[in-house]
């Protein structure tokens, strides 16, 4: 009776140890996932209340990271190239070798910037825009297409460019395989997302593009461009979270905050990698001290 209430007391003193130590473990996950929560949190609204969203009007398009308001957004907000401005409540985007454009919404999600041409003569827009140099290209597929100038109307067949045309002169349009009517003369032979169609608006069709964020393609590629979403391709963007409604870890790779955020985050996985250590090592000994110190064999004896 002695030997089986010896064995019943230090089974009941390692169950209470194991309790204990079982509690010091989840105490210890629960304090290191506040900590890493507190920290992010801290983080993302150190990073926004610098950096806050902003719109030209009520009903304009939210203005943010990798874009900026210049005046309104300090510049390390967003990257060079991408600078937009507010003009009488439009969002307008400035152009070299075109001029400004009409900013009608930004896809942050797929990156897609969606633009109107104020003169509504969006292939004037195509014969002149040149996006070297930009760190945008154009949203849709590319064909070649040459501009040709005419001295004579072309049959029905061929859709006349009116915003273009005068009286004296007609402009078309054309695949690169065409051969060039006799009246006319090539302006120009270039890629661009569609020809010329009198149905089509012609304030905005195909006038929509896409950028890419220079040193952070591979990165993105690899881990996605949302936090903890991988991104399949700049078609799909991110297909379960939505950007316009979270936070976009670009945000953390940018502006003159990089350095310090980044050492916060390493603090954070140091203090992490300490604390996983401890807890492992901790469980380790519970598991040596119940094997080593069992009586059970003894008491039988």
């Amino acid at each position: 009776m002695c030997k089986i209430f010896l064995c019943d007391l230090y089974r009941g003193e390692i169950r209470t140890s194991r309790t204990v130590v079982s509690s010091v473990l989840q105490t210890m996950d629960a304090f290191m996932f506040f900590t890493l929560f507190s920290s992010m949190f801290l983080t993302i609204n150190a990073f926004e209340s610098n950096c806050p969203m902003v719109k030209c009007s009520h009903g304009g398009p939210d203005i943010r990271f990798p874009f900026r308001a210049l005046g309104q957004q300090p510049q390390h907000c967003g990257n060079p190239g991408f600078e937009l401005v507010c003009r009488d409540n439009t969002t307008m985007i400035h152009f070299p070798t075109h001029g400004p454009l009409v900013v009608k919404a930004i896809s942050y999600d797929i990156r897609k910037l969606s633009l109107l041409d104020p003169k509504s003569c969006v292939h004037e827009v195509f014969l002149n825009l040149n996006l070297s140099g930009t760190p945008f290209q154009y949203y849709y597929l590319l064909k070649n297409f040459i501009y040709l100038n005419c001295s004579t109307r072309l049959s029905p067949s061929f859709d006349e460019v009116l915003c273009l045309s005068g009286s004296s002169h007609h402009v078309y349009t054309v695949e690169s395989s065409l051969p060039i009517p006799v009246s006319c003369r090539p302006l120009k032979a270039i890629p661009i997302p569609f020809s010329y169609s009198p149905y089509l608006a012609d304030n905005s069709f195909g006038l929509g593009l896409t950028w890419s964020l220079p040193g952070r393609k591979d990165f993105e590629e690899q881990v996605g461009s949302c936090v903890f979403q991988s991104k399949a391709g700049p078609q799909s963007g991110c297909p379960n979270i939505t950007l316009d409604k979270g936070f976009s870890i670009v945000h953390v790779l940018s502006g003159e905050a990089v350095s310090t955020i980044l050492n916060i985050l390493l603090c954070i996985f140091a203090v992490t990698t300490m604390m996983i250590s401890i807890k492992i090592c901790n469980s380790k000994k519970v598991d040596e001290q119940t094997e080593n110190e069992n009586p059970l064999s003894e008491v039988s004896n």
